[in-house]
């Protein structure tokens, strides 16, 4: 089994440093690198593979299109840019430079979102608790907000 090691991560940012820091890199923020060990997979581990269904290409034509459902999110400025409201079952991406409140904008997206219903929020960048040290922040506290934090995909 490999040897954990220890990397530090901004709990506002998530940027990750092999040594603590005074001061975020990515961020600029002072005193918010955590430390965290982390337990490598061994080199001789056999890869997980998943089984998937044949994919064909197929003609333009041949695609059948139904109306979308659509729903309100609570947010206009979000409903406004996912084009009249989020689709039923649909996963939106979203990204940009570290530090500029995507995690935040989630967070309220994800609270206005609990009010009617249940939601995952997946984090390939944040711990879990990266994740409630920010929700309490904001006030995001819900029995319908689910939390996935996973890096190593």
């Amino acid at each position: 089994m490999a040897k954990p090691k220890t990397v530090f991560f901004c709990s506002d940012c998530g940027t990750e440093s092999v040594r603590w820091l005074g001061q975020c890199p990515g961020c600029k923020a002072w005193n918010t690198m955590v430390e965290q060990t982390v337990h490598p997979e061994t080199k001789n581990a056999a890869p997980k593979t998943m089984s998937r269904e044949t994919v064909k290409p197929v003609t333009l034509s041949q695609i059948q299109v139904a109306d979308e459902v659509r729903f309100q999110t609570g947010m206009d400025e979000l409903d406004r840019v996912l084009g009249g409201g989020a689709v039923a079952g649909s996963l939106v991406l979203v990204a940009g430079e570290p530090g500029i409140g995507k995690s935040t904008l989630l967070l309220q997206i994800c609270d206005a979102l609990c009010r009617f219903s249940k939601v995952l929020y997946v984090s390939g960048e944040e711990s879990a608790r990266q994740i409630k040290l920010r929700a309490e922040r904001l006030n995001v506290s819900t029995s319908q907000l689910y939390i996935l934090s996973e890096t190593n995909l």
